[in-house]
């Protein structure tokens, strides 16, 4: 398979944040004093979509239809769900759980990739570490919002 179609993926992955953007909804929530300004998350998510999409066919160049690819399918599924929970729903506790998830396949991509695509492997590193910052603010977002976070009723 041709690297285009790994860049293709990504980029239908990453049209759900195009698809559900923040908007005026976002702007009237509470946020923590250290949520990065609106414009570094396209600066930030455009390489790390790259390295995304160049480590999926790394994968595949090198162990072929295998658990890292499956991984790495599971996280672009994950990625673009995100924005439909939390933008899309507006359902921060469903983004939440999975943002989790999200963090666990990387994870476990990174694990797996590590055997025999190092390279794919490390290309996934600064992925783990946005997506960490990444839960820690939807999880204060949607615990300083509890009036408009399901899931926090009686929190």
């Amino acid at each position: 398979m041709d690297i285009a179609v790994f860049i293709a993926l990504v980029f239908a992955t990453a049209m759900s944040g195009a698809l559900f953007k923040p908007g005026p909804w976002y702007e009237t929530l509470k946020k923590p004093g250290w949520t990065p300004a609106n414009w570094v998350f396209p600066v930030v998510w455009t390489p790390l979509y790259v390295l995304i999409g160049i480590a999926g066919w790394l994968v595949w160049r090198d162990a072929g239809l295998g658990l890292a690819l499956v991984l790495w399918g599971a996280q672009l599924a994950l990625n673009a769900a995100w924005s439909a929970f939390f933008f899309g729903l507006r359902r921060m506790d469903w983004a939440f759980v999975d943002v989790v998830v999200l963090w666990l396949v990387i994870a476990a991509f990174i694990g797996v990739a590590a055997t025999t695509s190092p390279w794919a492997a490390s290309m996934f590193l600064p992925y783990l570490v946005w997506v960490t910052i990444a839960a820690a603010l939807n999880w204060r977002v949607w615990r300083m919002n509890p009036n408009l976070a399901p899931g926090l009723s009686g929190a």
